[in-house]
């Protein structure tokens, strides 16, 4: 057995970085809404991610189950499924609770391919230098 050890994700940190997000395309499931705006043209920055789980959704103990189960899933996937460049929010809901984590997994790889902003028309993709 190998210790591949996933590559850590870039965190949203800022209120401001989580209200930009929520003004950008979204994605809803049952179980989340993922909202996502591009914050950076360029090609080698990495996607970053934030969480948010309200009180509505349940108990301290129940929303912290709630993002470890996200953290995890964004630990294993993050930078194979995210667009670079772009920062997410995923808003959950109570459903993530008794949601397989195999499913959780799905939920976030197709929230994260269709929110992520379109390029714009007829550009092409930014090309590295290096």
């Amino acid at each position: 057995m190998t210790n591949a050890r996933a590559e850590r994700y870039e965190r949203l940190r800022k209120r401001a970085q989580f209200t930009a997000a929520a003004k950008g395309r979204r994605f809803h499931t049952s179980r989340m809404t993922v909202q996502a705006v591009r914050a950076s043209e360029d090609a080698d920055a990495k996607p970053r991610f934030g969480l948010t789980v309200t009180r509505k959704v349940g108990n301290s103990v129940e929303r912290n189950r709630i993002k470890r189960r996200l953290r995890e899933v964004l630990r294993l996937r993050a930078a194979a499924d995210g667009v670079p460049g772009v920062d997410y929010v995923i808003v959950a809901r109570r459903a993530l609770l008794s949601t397989p984590f195999d499913q959780i997994a799905i939920d976030i790889a197709e929230g994260l391919r269709r929110a992520a902003p379109k390029s714009p028309r007829g550009a092409a993709p930014a090309v590295s230098e290096h």
